[in-house]
């Protein structure tokens, strides 16, 4: 770990990752590190890119699949406070890329500022969300963002306006290895009625979801005009099992971990699942899980 030197602070060999995700499951990253302050970060970027160590950055982990062998390089963690925060300007949110989006749809709401409510119980952090155009029945996140700080492969500081950024089904042109900081402008409204309105749709997407003790990830994109839960159920896979993956039956777009499942367990069923819906239904299923 001597290319590491001077970040012994913040950087560790070996990092199990099951920990850091949802499913709990898959190997340990070569190195892993959770900077204190952009400064740091962009350091890190800069020795990683000095000795040739590909870096990857890690979320929530509420969308990504670890494989068994685990990660080579090294693993970002944006956790600490420098790139969490969340500050009101206007009907300006300016959020940190590492903050839940929870807490930055609770502080809008606070504020009266509507727009991004319906993202609700989306788990993953802002700049997931940004980054992958996180949507829900009443639009995507996409449509709210003016622009965003970002940080290149080589560790270069930029900012991307409004006319710089695409925002298509599920995706954007946001390709650099970092989203710092995120800038949405929302509408006013009347906090109260705004608040119902959130708690309602919490607890209608709660509903629908794996139970919150389970270790689970939603799976495919959801197709234009359907959705892949709608697919899979229609192809009678609720409940298909490989290993201790399972399809849930609460909601066919989620894989459960039941105790001993591996992540390749995962994936034989994703492939299942896919072959399956393509093979029945005529429909093939895009990946929204990243796998590692």
């Amino acid at each position: 770990m001597s290319f590491l030197q001077g970040f012994e602070k913040i950087a560790r060999a070996d990092e199990p990752l099951a920990m850091h995700t949802w499913f709990q499951l898959g190997g340990p990253a070569e190195y892993f590190a959770e900077p204190r302050s952009v400064d740091e970060l962009v350091a890190l970027i800069h020795r990683c890119h000095q000795h040739g160590v590909p870096v990857r950055i890690l979320g929530g982990g509420s969308n990504l699949l670890v494989r068994d062998e685990g990660v080579p390089g090294m693993v970002v963690r944006l956790s600490e406070p420098a790139f969490c925060q969340i500050e009101i300007r206007d009907q300006i949110v300016l959020a940190g890329a590492g903050a839940p989006l929870g807490r930055v749809i609770t502080a809008a709401i606070r504020e009266g500022l509507a727009g991004i409510e319906n993202l609700v119980a989306i788990p993953g952090t802002l700049g997931g969300a940004v980054r992958g155009n996180a949507g829900a029945p009443g639009g995507d996140i996409g449509q709210w963002v003016r622009a965003t700080d970002v940080l290149t492969q080589t560790g270069e500081l930029r900012t991307r306006t409004r006319d710089d950024l695409i925002f298509g089904h599920r995706h954007s042109n946001i390709d650099e290895l970092v989203i710092l900081n995120v800038y949405l402008e929302l509408q006013r409204e009347d906090p109260r009625p705004l608040a119902r309105r959130l708690q309602t749709l919490w607890i209608l997407r709660r509903g629908r979801q794996p139970m919150g003790h389970q270790c689970a990830g939603r799976i495919f994109k959801d197709p234009r005009g359907t959705t892949a839960a709608e697919l899979i159920e229609q192809a009678g896979l609720k409940g298909t099992r490989i290993g201790g993956a399972v399809v849930s039956e609460r909601k066919a777009n989620f894989i459960v971990a039941e105790p001993e499942c591996t992540s390749a367990d995962v994936l034989r069923l994703i492939d299942l699942v896919r072959s399956q819906v393509a093979q029945r239904l005529g429909i093939e299923l895009e990946l929204e899980i990243e796998i590692w």
